[in-house]
């Protein structure tokens, strides 16, 4: 089961690359990173914009762990976006520490048999009669719609428009539809997720465009096509008008 614990992965040597990095040698501003992480904690270093920076264009940013580099890259991302929830931040950059490994987005656990190629596929598992499994694809439901939607964009709608596959509202739908039947499971509850699981299903939207801009500026920086430019367009329309 993928848990919200990214930032319990970060250890000491995690947390010394960050005093580095948001210092960049300046030996004052090293002595105040190294004064702030005593008096407010590593949370407070995570979120300065300079270690963001820090990661994306300083040397010693090749060096960060997979977790630090992902926690950062999408705790700035939600903020930008205005999702300030830490919990959340620590549960998504899990999904994708996770994902990202072998064919695991396809698999409702990790050492499951079954692969699930569609979100549709899960459907026969979401009221499954074992509790275990109808909650692991409940969960992964949400994932994995998250994951599609908010990593793979461009090819969801160049699906949709060369070939009617579905859309980015269908994938939100779905993420919406896997996380709130989480939150109601009562494994859920059992494991404290509750809060959790209901907080993305209605945050869903906010955090797949969150992680639409980290692929457009990270991931696939060289697409330029009509659909990523009408994707945008909306998207920003969007927000502008629920704000």
């Amino acid at each position: 089961m993928i848990l919200a614990n990214t930032r319990a992965r970060l250890g000491r040597e995690d947390a010394q690359l960050v005093v580095r990095l948001v210092s960049r040698g300046s030996g004052r501003a090293q002595d105040d990173a190294e004064a702030r992480l005593a008096d407010e904690g590593l949370d407070a270093l995570l979120d300065d914009p300079r270690l963001l920076e820090g990661l994306l264009s300083a040397r010693q940013g090749a060096h960060a762990s997979w977790p630090l580099f992902t926690y950062v890259l999408v705790r700035h991302a939600l903020r930008t976006a205005g999702e300030d929830d830490r919990p959340i931040a620590d549960y998504v950059a899990s999904i994708l520490l996770h994902f990202g490994l072998r064919q695991r987005a396809r698999q409702i656990a990790e050492h499951d048999d079954a692969t699930y190629d569609t979100l549709a596929s899960l459907g026969n598992d979401l009221e499954s009669g074992d509790a275990s499994r109808s909650f692991l694809a409940r969960a992964h439901l949400g994932n994995y719609a998250l994951w599609l939607s908010g990593l793979f964009p461009d090819h969801i709608e160049q699906r949709r428009w060369r070939r009617g596959g579905p859309d980015l509202e269908y994938f939100e739908t779905m993420g919406q539809r896997g996380f709130r039947l989480a939150a109601d499971h009562r494994l859920a509850g059992e494991h404290g997720l509750t809060p959790l699981f209901a907080a993305a299903a209605d945050r869903f939207p906010r955090l797949r465009v969150a992680l639409n801009r980290v692929s457009d500026r990270l991931l696939f920086p060289n697409v330029h096509t009509p659909e990523r430019l009408m994707r945008q367009v909306r998207d920003d329309t969007r927000w502008r008008a629920s704000s």
